[in-house]
């Protein structure tokens, strides 16, 4: 830590109450702006520089604001090992040895410094967004602001003297204004609602996520990486690349897999195309392994309390009952010849928006609060509505009850428009959602079927080693 560095900030946190760390921490998020603006005038041909310069802020703010030389030290070690033996050379001396290694020692160090860049990228290094190696990499060498063909030269977006990528100030700013906004609003709602009101005798918000991403997207749009392309026609720039939440999306969702779908949107992204379709086989549709896959990854990912798995685990089951819900209950509210909506269906909106938020209040509790005690002490002070109306809703969908709505929807609706009116339902519904399985009881399934299939296996295999055992005994 810089000498002196944490005075100030001390000061202001006995005033307004606060932790020095956080206060540092939004310090940085707001001193990534304009350290993104130097950033993006590093000249286009000098992508070294910017990683350099990258590197440089993130080490400042690891070291100098926030004393973390345990990570350093780590980084410093992996880089090394990287740089010797990913090279295939015992030290980097030997590279000087013979001009044959030269070019790809070169090129070998400027994808390390790309990688180092992309790991420790400042406006991103402490929330997110999360984003690939590949955007990175099409970002600090300027391809990806190559404009596509046949777009309107007239409509091309401003950018300043040669550098190619388009002025970011207005979108990030307004990103900046939202993320102020959000924390301004925690600030002022933590003091009535927080975990110690909820675990005490007398209710914690997500204002401070909104806040939190709102304002290192913007650093990241200020700096360009946040640009998505123009549309030839118009040319509009979309800076929506990292975009990691939807507030109106999450307050306004109606149904579960709307609701996660609007938080945390790069994590989820990166958790389906790097852990859900990884692990499953060429040829092979994605199934348990690849959804448990998937779960363990996003609870190790946010760390080792058992709050996490609460929250997990129920929203799993709760993803489930509504999605049964959705197929089961909406089409009523549906003309059953256009599919189009009655004027009933505000009342099933209305209900699903209630029953959506006020169940995930209940389920994203323990993700706060962390630890069992605290988390069940909060669940029983609301009487386990969240737990109790998933186990009625699972058991009711597990009864009788679902095969007379079934034979109620197909008397209304024809079997093949029945499978119309629910085909938006099914697209991707298996995929998980944050790590959390579509259908878990589908993969519970197909969990015992892998069993017993492997146990018939053993068994099969086990008669005809008796088999060929006996069979050589009665030949010798």
């Amino acid at each position: 830590m810089l000498p002196y560095i944490d005075i100030p900030f001390q000061y202001v946190a006995a005033i307004l109450g606060a932790s020095s760390d956080e206060l540092k921490l939004i310090t940085s998020f707001l001193l990534s702006y304009p350290l993104a603006g130097v950033l993006k005038r590093i000249p286009d041909s000098k992508p070294a520089l910017k990683n350099l310069f990258i590197i440089g802020v993130s080490a400042f703010y690891l070291v100098g604001l926030f004393d973390l030389w345990g990570g350093v030290w780590t980084l410093a070690h992996l880089y090394k090992d990287l740089l010797c033996h990913g090279l295939g050379l015992s030290s980097v001396w030997d590279t000087y040895l013979s001009t044959s290694y030269l070019a790809n020692f070169e090129m070998n160090l400027e994808c390390l410094l790309n990688f180092a860049g992309y790991v420790l990228f400042f406006p991103s290094l402490f929330a997110g967004p999360a984003f690939d190696y590949v955007d990175y990499e099409s970002w600090v060498e300027t391809t990806m602001f190559e404009v596509p063909a046949g777009t309107n030269p007239a409509k091309l977006p401003p950018t300043r003297k040669k550098r190619k990528i388009p002025r970011s100030g207005t979108p990030a700013t307004w990103k900046a204004v939202a993320g102020i906004a959000w924390i301004l609003a925690f600030l002022k709602l933590s003091g009535m609602y927080n975990p110690e009101l909820v675990v005490g005798d007398q209710y914690m918000t997500r204002l401070k996520y909104y806040g939190v991403w709102a304002l290192t997207e913007g650093s990241c749009i200020l700096s360009g990486l946040g640009y998505k392309g123009i549309d030839p026609t118009t040319g509009k720039v979309s800076w929506d690349r990292l975009q990691n939440v939807s507030p109106w999306g999450v307050e306004s969702a109606q149904n579960t897999r709307a609701y996660l779908g609007g938080w945390n949107i790069n994590t989820n992204n990166w958790l389906r195309n790097y852990m859900y379709l990884r692990v499953t086989p060429r040829g092979k549709k994605p199934g348990f392994r690849a959804s448990m896959a998937t779960f363990t990854t996003s609870a190790f990912w946010h760390g080792f309390y058992p709050g996490y798995y609460l929250t997990f685990v129920l929203a799993s089951f709760v993803q489930t009952v509504a999605k049964n819900c959705r197929r089961y209950f909406r089409p009523f509210f549906l003309d059953p010849k256009t599919t189009q909506p009655k004027p009933t269906k505000i009342y099933y909106d209305v209900a699903s928006w209630l029953v959506t938020q006020t169940a995930f209040c209940f389920v994203t509790a323990p993700f706060v609060l962390l630890s069992l005690p605290a988390s069940f002490l909060v669940w029983a002070r609301v009487y386990f509505y969240g737990a109790v109306g998933t186990a009625l809703a699972t058991a009711f969908f597990s009864s009788p009850a679902k095969g007379l709505l079934i034979q109620k929807l197909k008397a209304r609706v024809p079997a093949p428009d029945l499978k119309r009116v629910n085909s938006n339902d099914s697209i991707q519904h298996h995929e998980p959602v944050l790590g959390l399985p579509g259908e878990p009881q589908k993969d519970l399934e197909e969990l015992v079927g892998e069993v017993r299939a492997e146990v018939e296996l053993r068994k099969r295999k086990g008669s005809l080693g008796k088999g060929a055992i006996g069979g050589v005994g009665k030949k010798g």
